[in-house]
């Protein structure tokens, strides 16, 4: 297995005044006697991910998907369960994440390459194919802030894609290319998952999902719904949705 997760709890803190019972929240929130407030985001979760496959990962927003992927990265502490990712991790968890705004599109290649293990024999390849994948053009020499949130997407996915990872991790990393650079992006996971890399990526789009992934999980409120087959797990998600979103309708019309 590339991924195992057993059992997975992970928490993050708010602090929350009096207001805090408007929002219903009083009763999911519990005091750490600091004048914080935990919020439970993962709540038990397992699962396993074979080398070389999909995993797409759906739920509503406040699922717990992103807090899943952070722990999965390592860069959020669980507070209690098991995590083995076994090889070399590449995250994308968020637009321009690990780039730096002050510094171009080309030294922040060169950057994200050294962190990743490249020497520097290796650097001007690299930058070709990056710069040449996220069609930067010039502004591949521009300060990344200068950068629209499409061209910081199309770099990320470059960045992240070509540094020879194990496991991509990648939180909506698509929202931002148009059409065609979508296409530039599954056919290089299907590249990457034919050389044996493992791929999980957290989406909205269900249509994704069905084309992509050899595998895909439902979360909800922190908990794992459903596992297993995509189309089987896109289609009770899609009855879900729909069931949630006539019953507010009906409340909202009384």
């Amino acid at each position: 297995m590339a991924i195992e997760v057993d059992n997975l709890h992970a928490s993050y803190y708010l602090r929350v005044g009096r207001a805090a019972g408007w929002w219903g929240l009083r009763g999911i929130l519990k005091r750490d006697g600091s004048g914080r407030r935990e919020v439970p985001a993962l709540q038990g979760v397992s699962f396993d991910v074979p080398h070389g496959t999909v995993l797409g990962i759906i739920g509503r927003n406040g699922a717990g998907k992103s807090t899943l992927l952070r722990a999965l990265s390592g860069i959020l502490t669980p507070s209690s369960g098991r995590i083995v990712v076994r090889g070399r991790i590449s995250p994308l968890l968020s637009v321009g994440l690990g780039m730096q705004g002050d510094l171009t599109g080309r030294e922040n290649i060169r950057l994200g390459a050294l962190a990743h293990g490249h020497s520097a024999h290796d650097l001007p390849r690299l930058e070709s194919l990056i710069a040449e994948f996220a069609e930067l053009d010039e502004y591949v020499d521009y300060p990344f802030r200068t950068y629209s949130a499409g061209m910081r997407s199309r770099l990320g996915f470059a960045v992240a894609a070509h540094l020879d990872p194990d496991v991509l991790l990648i939180d909506e990393a698509l929202a931002g290319g148009d059409a065609k650079f979508k296409e530039k992006t599954e056919e290089k996971m299907f590249e990457l998952c034919g050389d044996g890399r493992t791929i999980v990526v957290v989406t909205h789009t269900l249509v994704f999902v069905r084309a992509m992934a050899t595998t895909a999980l439902w979360l909800h409120q922190g908990k794992v719904v459903e596992y297993g087959d995509p189309d089987d797990v896109v289609d009770a998600y899609m009855r879900y949705c729909r069931i949630a979103d006539d019953g507010r309708a009906t409340l909202d019309d009384d």
